[in-house]
Formats: C-alpha cells, sequence, structure tokens
C-alpha cells in the first residue's frame, strides 16, 4: 500500500516539473483499486505535484544568472516575449498551472518574474488540488 501512495507522489512531483510524466492515471488506477484512502491520495497527489512546481519557480528564480552563457536554452527573445505574457496577466496565469503542456513552464515562468513564494504557493495549491478533486469526482461518479 505504501508503494501505490509513494509511487503516486513521484510520478506526481515529476509530472509538474518539465519531464514528459502523468499522474492522473495513477491516480485513477489507484481510486479504482478501492484500496486507498480517497483524502490521502488526493492529498499526496497535490503535495507531490505542489512540490514540482515550486522546483520550476525555484529553477526559474534562479535561472537569469545564466542567461548571458552560450549554452542557456531560452534566447532573449522567447524570454522576453514570456515575461511580457506573464506582466499582463501576472499571477493570475498561475490558476491555468494544472493545464498540461502550458502549466509547467508558467510556474518556470513565475520564478523568472519573482512572484512571491506564499501567493504561488497558495494559487498553485488550490488549483492543482482542484484538479485532482474534480478527476477523483468524475472517477468515483463514473464508478456509481
Amino acid at each position: 500500500m505504501l508503494t501505490g501512495y509513494l509511487g503516486l507522489f513521484l510520478a506526481a512531483f515529476g509530472a509538474a516539473t518539465l519531464l514528459p510524466l502523468q499522474s492522473e492515471a495513477l491516480l485513477v488506477g489507484l481510486l479504482l483499486s478501492d484500496r486507498y484512502w480517497l483524502w490521502t491520495l488526493l492529498a499526496i497527489a497535490t503535495l507531490g505535484n505542489v512540490l514540482g512546481s515550486l522546483l520550476n519557480w525555484w529553477l526559474g528564480h534562479s535561472v537569469e544568472r545564466f542567461k548571458g552563457r552560450r549554452w542557456f536554452p531560452v534566447s532573449p527573445r522567447h524570454l522576453d516575449k514570456a515575461r511580457g505574457h506573464y506582466q499582463r496577466y501576472g499571477h493570475w496565469s498561475l490558476w491555468l498551472s494544472w493545464v498540461p503542456i502550458i502549466g509547467d513552464p508558467l510556474t518556470v515562468i513565475a520564478g523568472v518574474m519573482r512572484e512571491p513564494l506564499a501567493r504561488f504557493l497558495l494559487i498553485v495549491t488550490l488549483a492543482k488540488g482542484a484538479r485532482y478533486g474534480v478527476l477523483a469526482l468524475m472517477t468515483l461518479g463514473w464508478m456509481s
């Protein structure tokens, strides 16, 4: 049982980084197995996903010191474009941190833009927790 929880945590953490992982399928599988506590699964998935996003925020917060290096993976033009979008929509864009493909880069940009950590954690936790909650409701509703 512990391995299921640990696997979910690791999948959720990795899925929140720029790695191409998915935690939703594992959560659904664990829910359908009926061997795990719903609230524990939701808490573990949310915690892992938020901590992965926190890693992204920290990387974004730390990355600017390397932007002049030849090997830096983002061109100044792309960095400025991302900054422009974030400045336009600001911390409100973090409500989309749960969305596949765009959510993870948003959390990196939030770090680059020096989004205050407390507000970052509040919004990202609510957004990602709500996503897992809706997924659980859909799964359990489908089962009945």
